[in-house]
């Protein structure tokens, strides 16, 4: 039986766009980078697969590269949903049931909010961090997260996924994942 709950060992963190000459254009995107790069980070230290997603590099360059280094691979689409161009089955590559996808990526109305419903489509369950997302306009974003809940993804914040990742204090990476938490963003 499924739970509201996400687990670690079935997740999946996707970095959805990430790209050079994209961020430059995304509202408060010190922030949304910052977000990312945590849950990056928390979900290298916990054994947590972290696949990224480049749209139309040719035109939008690479991921930028403090967030590309943690990626096992990097998906270059043309679509916006990158379900479309292989994402759902890049995830179950590992053999893996559906799962757990917990997304971060830009734009938060276009290419973010297509992949979420891609996957949802697919039977994954998706959960969407909000602080790390981004869209150039603040009231694009918060659009995309309305919608985002409406179709059944879970909307959630930076410390909800890595404090359900960890699942409890007596984990043994938890220090080191608190000490992440307890820095502040450079």
């Amino acid at each position: 039986m499924r739970t509201n709950a996400m687990s670690a060992p079935g997740s999946t963190l996707v970095l959805v766009d990430f790209q050079q000459r994209l961020m430059p254009a995304i509202a408060h995107a010190d922030e949304v980078l910052a977000q990312a790069m945590l849950l990056a980070r928390a979900a290298q230290l916990l054994g947590i697969r972290t696949l990224g997603t480049e749209q139309n590099p040719t035109g939008l360059g690479p991921s930028v590269e403090s967030l590309r280094q943690f990626c096992e691979s990097s998906l270059s689409k043309m679509h916006f949903d990158a379900s479309a161009d292989g994402l759902s089955e890049l995830i179950r590559g590992t053999g893996s049931a559906a799962g757990d996808v917990v997304l971060a990526g830009c734009e938060a109305h276009v290419c973010l909010l297509q992949t979420a419903l891609g996957l949802l489509r697919a039977g994954h369950r998706v959960w969407v961090v909000a602080p790390a997302c981004g869209s150039r306009k603040v009231s694009d974003h918060a659009l995309a997260m309305q919608r985002l809940r409406e179709a059944g993804a879970g909307v959630v914040s930076t410390e909800m996924v890595v404090f359900e990742w960890l699942h409890s204090c007596r984990h043994p990476r938890f220090k080191e994942v608190l000490a992440l938490l307890k820095t502040p963003a450079a």
